[in-house]
């Protein structure tokens, strides 16, 4: 079993574009023209051929870029027994003034997991570990799986199955946590929770839309979502390093959320127990750098200093400035670099070529060599 730890000084968040091959191959499949067995055979050779490519550039972490997924959080949650899902007909969430044709996803009875699909997903890339790689799972954090259920939509359905919030709450504390005994079995040290909960509270007004909460009720919330995470990470194996990812949205090269961070720094950065944040930084949506100085004790930070939603390169110049700004306000050997987020959230990928992707992680990789050395 590989030893490396996450974050390395050139890093990335997840997801990569899907190739046209996988893309036929989903869309035969969702039209009958193939078996399971046959979608899988070319999600695992574009698997191998991605990590492969991976390894080339010589990043040391692998995923299998979330080719086996719809979208980065809601496959996840159809692996949990008492949800499901059916195909929207009309886009159901509003990025950036696109609709996204995402699965309508919603609970049908008491939740818990046993045999998740995502652990079989990981033992394949577990597999593909060498001296120089570790392999990383990315997963919806428990807030946000918690937040998706008791949102201003769902809230009702979910009361009529729990009866109350806090019994909600302690059933996604336990599912999590069965499957993480699952996937930490399976050889997992190395987990991300990818959270757009802390990405939606940066922008007051959508908070309360998303959550049909304002006030103290809004604050109470965020603090449950903290709680949620915390517990999660208390429960779990003292050598599983969990990090999160915080999106403000990422689809189709679109976000859902503008604001910084400053408004939710206090819990998000001073009481997460969590090893690192990946934050996005790659535009003026997210603020300024001070809000760094409430990351607490001696907790990592990877900068998401490239964009992932558009093909241009950025000025390496400036990124070096940017990076020695944040320096500032955490220590330099706290820091990271990495893209702001995936580059394909869901698998309609966001607008760029799969060689600008490439340049994108050269780019990362040239950089952080250069700040940090080999």
């Amino acid at each position: 079993m590989s030893l490396l730890q996450t974050p390395f000084r050139y890093d990335y968040v997840g997801s990569f574009l899907r190739p046209e091959r996988l893309k036929k191959a989903r869309a035969d499949f969702e039209s009958g023209m193939i078996n399971p067995s046959q979608l899988k055979e070319v999600e695992d050779e574009c698997i191998l051929d991605l990590v492969s490519k991976i390894k080339d550039l010589g990043y040391h972490v692998i995923t299998d870029g979330e080719f086996r997924r719809s979208t980065w959080h809601l496959d996840f949650m159809w692996g949990f027994n008492g949800i499901e899902h059916k195909k929207t007909l009309a886009g159901n969430t509003t990025f950036d003034g696109e609709a996204a044709m995402i699965d309508d996803t919603y609970m049908i009875s008491k939740i818990s997991v046993k045999e998740h699909p995502f652990v079989e997903h990981f033992k394949f890339i577990k597999a593909l570990e060498d001296e120089n790689t570790i392999a990383k799972q990315t997963i919806p954090s428990p807030g946000q799986f918690y937040a998706y259920f008791t949102g201003a939509e769902l809230l009702t359905t979910t009361l009529d199955i729990y009866g109350t919030e806090e019994a909600f709450a302690d059933d996604v504390v336990k599912a999590y946590s069965e499957f993480v005994a699952e996937i930490y079995a399976a050889g997992c040290r190395n987990l991300q929770f990818d959270d757009c909960v802390w990405g939606g509270m940066v922008n007051p007004k959508l908070a309360v839309a998303l959550t049909g909460r304002s006030g103290q009720q809004l604050e109470e919330y965020k603090k449950l979502i903290l709680d949620l995470n915390n517990r999660v990470v208390t429960l779990a194996p003292t050598d599983l390093i969990i990090n999160t990812h915080v999106c403000r949205g990422n689809y189709h090269s679109t976000f859902f959320s503008s604001g910084a961070y400053d408004g939710v720094a206090d819990l998000l950065f001073g009481e997460e127990h969590v090893n690192t944040y990946y934050l996005e930084y790659d535009d003026e949506r997210s603020g300024g750098f001070a809000p760094l100085a409430k990351v607490s004790e001696d907790k990592k930070v990877v900068l998401g200093l490239i964009t992932t939603k558009t093909p241009a390169l950025e000025n390496k110049e400036d990124v070096i400035a940017r990076i020695h700004e944040a320096a500032k306000y955490i220590p330099l050997d706290r820091l990271y670099l990495s893209p702001q987020c995936g580059f394909a959230s869901c698998e309609i990928g966001n607008k760029l070529t799969e060689e600008e992707q490439w340049n994108k992680l050269r780019l990362v990789k040239e950089i952080a060599e250069e700040v940090w050395g080999k």
